[in-house]
């Protein structure tokens, strides 16, 4: 049974979401079609350069993605109080990158003299603005719209391009979202695509590697780790360093059946995060299960449910 997405978002619980958007039926997203030999490669880019611009426009940090054949993944992290302290010409200006203005929001912006009645409906508009600026729902509406018509208008097609809504998983704890974070950046290792983390192109692993983006692309702004520069509370709670070391490890360990052990230089963060391999692994493979619409504790996954409005939250028995 559907749920209302406004029962499967709570940012009083977590800020973090991953987000899985996939093709209908066979669509190409991007990849080779094996039946007809086309390639969608280029479609990629497509991807990369709506998601950079969506993620400077809206109060929404881009914490991982990947882009897949037939499907991409983002982990996101919602900024309600980023958007809250933008200026009314702020909202404005940001909303008019992506949509035309009413005339009456062009009035008002360009300092016209407005009755009281006009500029209540100006301040109401801007409010609404706000609010979406900081919705997961209309950050991936924008993205997937736009990349439908384009796919559609280059397949010279009409119809649905996606095979439904988006899903989302709210992150509740720390290792929730890291291990997110490594299951997103390794998916096209998974998928034999790449070797290692660092060939892995269109994945904000790559991204965060390459000191130089390429400048005819407009990469995703990713959210920095502690310690990348002046530290800001909305840093991702860990090092990069670490980071990397564990993903690599993670990757080692999929790829050899799970039969990897556990470097000595990894212990600190997985010590502190409370986990061992064996529920660190089951964790990571939350993602690729269907219904899972949380990842956390027992604790944090009952109070998400009462925030939502419901009973309880399924949790699979590990």
């Amino acid at each position: 049974m559907t749920i209302a997405r406004s029962r499967q978002i709570s940012l009083q619980d977590t800020p973090y979401y991953h987000v899985v958007s996939r093709c209908v039926r066979r669509a190409f997203l991007c990849g080779e079609d094996a039946h007809s030999g086309q390639s969608y490669e280029h479609r990629r880019q497509w991807v990369v350069d709506k998601l950079g611009q969506l993620s400077r426009l809206f109060a929404i940090g881009v914490c991982a993605y990947a882009v897949m054949s037939n499907h991409y993944h983002l982990v996101l992290k919602v900024e309600p109080d980023t958007a809250a302290s933008w200026s009314e010409r702020e909202v404005a200006e940001r909303w008019a990158a992506l949509f035309q203005w009413p005339l009456l929001v062009r009035r008002w912006y360009q300092g016209e003299s407005l009755i009281e009645p006009e500029r209540a409906v100006v301040l109401q508009l801007i409010g609404q603005w706000r609010e979406r600026l900081h919705s997961i729902s209309w950050f991936v509406r924008l993205l997937n719209e736009t990349l439908a018509r384009q796919a559609n208008r280059e397949d010279g097609c009409k119809g649905h391009f996606w095979e439904g809504r988006f899903k989302s998983q709210a992150l509740l704890t720390e290792s929730a979202l890291l291990a997110c974070m490594a299951y997103v950046d390794l998916n096209p290792i998974r998928a034999a695509l790449a070797e290692r983390p660092e060939q892995s192109d269109y994945t904000s692993i790559k991204q965060r590697l390459e000191r130089e983006p390429a400048a005819e692309s407009l990469p995703p702004l990713l959210l920095p780790f502690a310690g990348q520069g002046t530290p800001y509370q909305d840093d991702l709670p860990y090092a990069f360093t670490d980071y990397l070391m564990l993903v690599d490890w993670t990757g080692r360990a999929i790829r050899v059946g799970k039969q990897g052990h556990i470097p000595a230089h990894l212990a600190p963060i997985l010590a502190r995060l409370g986990l061992d391999e064996v529920s660190w692994l089951k964790q990571l493979a939350l993602f690729r299960r269907p219904g899972i619409r949380v990842v956390g504790d027992r604790e944090h996954c009952q109070r998400f449910a009462r925030h939502c409005g419901q009973l309880r939250c399924h949790q699979p028995q590990r």
